[in-house]
């Protein structure tokens, strides 16, 4: 590999630690920032769900285009919208403009990627490393994002605690992490001012017809984007911000018990990214994505079952410690398929059908969590919805192999 490629690989990898981190504070600081505002949990659910539907029309217009208009030009697209809509965000009080600047900012309410960034970056990594090294390099990436999500998580609660003891509000509290979370989308566009021009894609066929940047892999992208869609709808209902809400109204948890709770989670979560690598090289990237997926939403559906809190959380970092091993196969897997001028679409295409199945679940969470005897429903619900994803995604794909692994 080359220092230019090196350089591009090492300022990918920057941003989405940056960009995690922010994410990662953002997701146990922003309901508590809403609730703080007065917002009931119902509407708290409605306003993450128009965060979750503005990142899939964002994510639509730019993934779409972004091999032809330039992958680093809609990577500093998406940067100044994370920032500006934070800035907003911390600025106002009122619950239809708290709807409109997290439908037109980049936000995240789960911890985890959203906005343009993950599809134009894993198309980019794609073009600068071997097909034989891709499932590694987005292990390690995944690994990067849980990590930094994880200091996010504990950072953002420890500073919302300190800041509470010295005598702030609690709402100006989260108040200074939102406006810390603009300064992280600054930082990203310093960042992806310079990557240099490897990134982009190469020349496209002339004359192929395209639909939203897909032309030769455009049936299995759709096929899979409808099943990606049905995990991240199950998925919606147990969102980080969620989580933490439960634990918070359930057990009682503070900011500082749910920030250290959601660092250990992410952290177990990335490093079973990588053994997720090692697995797939042995059993294949589908076998690997279902094998490890399925005990995972089991254990998901006995969080609510548990006693107490000690027992809750243990059960939640058990299942953290096998949940993501199929984001890098199912990353690696959809960018494998196709052709290298459909990366970022395919890339896109899945990632906003994930987002759009995503957008709805929340506010049908927030809206069971209001009810008394119902607050533990959404976890049966995501739990169920994503075993039957694991069946469906492995009798649809089964013989469809990566290149690599003819």
């Amino acid at each position: 590999m080359t220092s230019a490629r090196k350089s591009d690989v090492t300022l990918l990898f920057t941003s989405r630690g940056v960009r995690l981190f922010a994410f990662g504070f953002l997701s146990v600081v922003l309901p508590l920032y809403l609730d703080a505002s007065g917002l009931s949990a119902r509407t708290i659910g409605v306003v993450l769900t128009c965060a979750l539907v503005g990142d899939a029309v964002l994510s639509l217009l730019i993934t779409t285009t972004a091999d032809r208009v330039g992958r680093k030009r809609m990577l500093l697209a998406g940067a100044v919208l994370m920032a500006a809509g934070a800035a907003a965000f911390a600025a106002t009080s009122h619950a239809i403009w708290f709807s409109v600047i997290a439908a037109v900012g980049v936000f995240s309410a789960s911890g985890s990627e959203v906005g343009p960034f993950l599809s134009i970056e894993q198309a980019s990594l794609a073009q600068l490393v071997p097909s034989s090294r891709r499932t590694a390099v987005f292990a390690r990436y995944v690994l990067v994002g849980s990590f930094a999500t994880a200091i996010g998580a504990l950072v953002g609660g420890l500073t919302a605690d300190m800041l509470q003891k010295s005598g702030m509000s609690a709402r100006d509290s989260y108040r200074a992490l939102l406006w810390a979370y603009a300064g992280c989308g600054a930082i990203l566009a310093l960042l992806f001012l310079r990557l240099s021009a490897k990134i982009e894609a190469g020349a496209a066929p002339v004359g192929v017809r395209r639909v939203l940047g897909l032309h030769r892999s455009r049936n299995a992208v759709m096929k899979l984007a409808s099943l990606f869609a049905l995990d991240a709808f199950a998925g919606g209902f147990i969102v980080q911000s969620l989580l933490a809400l439960w634990f918070h109204q359930r057990f009682g948890l503070d900011i500082a018990q749910l920030g250290a709770i959601f660092f250990g989670a992410n952290l177990l979560a990335g490093f079973s990214a990588l053994a997720a690598a090692r697995i797939a090289a042995r059993i294949g990237l589908i076998n690997t994505m279902v094998v490890t997926h399925l005990p995972s939403n089991a254990l998901l559906c006995l969080v609510p079952l548990m006693p107490n809190a000690a027992l809750a959380v243990a059960i939640l970092l058990v299942r953290a410690s096998i949940s993501q091993m199929d984001v890098p196969t199912r990353q690696s897997y959809t960018i494998a398929i196709v052709d290298p001028d459909e990366r970022s679409a395919a890339a896109g295409v899945t990632g906003i059908a994930r987002s759009v199945g995503a957008s709805v679940s929340p506010a049908l969470s927030g809206a069971l969590m209001a009810v008394p005897g119902l607050s533990s429903l959404p976890f049966f619900i995501a739990g169920l919805l994503k075993i039957a994803y694991d069946l469906l995604i492995y009798r649809g794909f089964r013989s469809v192999r990566a290149p690599e692994e003819e």
